[in-house]
């Protein structure tokens, strides 16, 4: 089967899922926020964004505690890419944040080496989550699953 006609779960080896699971995790146990990545082949819309912030409702992380739930989502074949962070964690942390995370990605991508690129930004956004919501062992809960989500 050829890269192109894999599936975007197939894209990865098992070593690179988890690779990717355990930087959500390890960003997850120092704050009360939580990351999701998900990854698809193409972007079914224009804007890699805009399909962002529709799989960010459909996945219901606005339900966060603190509206503190950041989408990372990856269009593998399409080669595009957003980072989409609810309310709370999007006032902490700005607007250039956001860019700033991008522009360090595209490196790993530009070498066709996703995983560690998405495990670094998880990383580097896991920092970010715990400067403006620390984790709390008495109070905090994972509201959401780690698990990398793999579209079509």
């Amino acid at each position: 089967m050829t890269w192109f006609k894999k599936k975007a779960s197939e894209l990865f080896s098992v070593k690179e899922k988890e690779e990717i699971v355990t930087a959500i995790k390890n960003a997850e146990h120092q704050t009360s926020g939580e990351i999701r990545v998900y990854i698809e082949s193409e972007c079914p819309k224009q804007e890699s964004i805009e399909r962002a912030i529709e799989l960010f409702g459909q996945l219901e992380m606005y339900k966060t505690k603190e509206r503190n739930g950041v989408l990372v989502y990856v269009a593998i074949k399409a080669k595009k890419l957003a980072i989409y962070g609810d309310t709370g964690i999007y006032e902490r942390v700005g607007k250039d944040f956001w860019y700033q995370q991008v522009t360090k990605i595209l490196p790993f991508f530009n070498s066709k080496d996703y995983a560690k690129g998405i495990a670094a930004i998880v990383e580097e956004i896991g920092e970010a989550l715990k400067k403006n919501f620390p984790y709390n062992k008495l109070s905090d809960l994972n509201e959401l699953p780690d698990e990398i989500i793999f579209g079509k």
